[in-house]
């Protein structure tokens, strides 16, 4: 779990760290002009496993949607994930691949994409390479 997300009273989930991230994801999914129901239950699996509570996914979900609209750069998608454990980047970089993946190839804007954020992330080419390959085979 990211302990970033907690606020400092309560230990209540931060929804709008997690709705940041989750629109670098949905700029992924929709990169190739296809953004399915698979890529969207990616991106909730992807919310749970990073601390989002089941009953806060369509808002979270609702609130990343207008954030990537209304947003003209990748940068700010990609401000919330360079902070947070290389642990939890690494399952962001996943999911990433797997919503690249869920139609079985990747095209020259994903490619792109994920090579630009390689270096926004501060992911060596290596760990992304291996990624990639990892979820390719899956």
């Amino acid at each position: 779990m990211i302990d970033i997300f907690n606020k400092k009273k309560g230990g209540a989930k931060n929804n709008d760290s997690l709705s940041k991230i989750a629109s670098l994801l949905i700029h992924a999914a929709k990169i190739d002009e296809s953004y399915t129901k698979e890529e969207k239950e990616i991106i909730k699996k992807t919310l749970l496993e990073l601390g989002a509570q089941s009953t806060s996914l369509e808002r979270i979900m609702a609130d990343a949607t207008i954030i990537e609209e209304n947003s003209n750069q990748i940068l700010d998608f990609t401000r919330e994930v360079k902070s947070i454990p290389e642990s939890d980047k690494i399952k962001i970089v996943e999911s990433l691949w797997k919503i690249i993946y869920s139609n079985s190839n990747a095209d020259m804007y994903e490619t792109n994409l994920m090579r630009r954020l390689s270096g926004l992330l501060y992911i060596d080419n290596k760990t992304m390479a291996d990624i990639k390959q990892k979820i390719k085979k899956n």
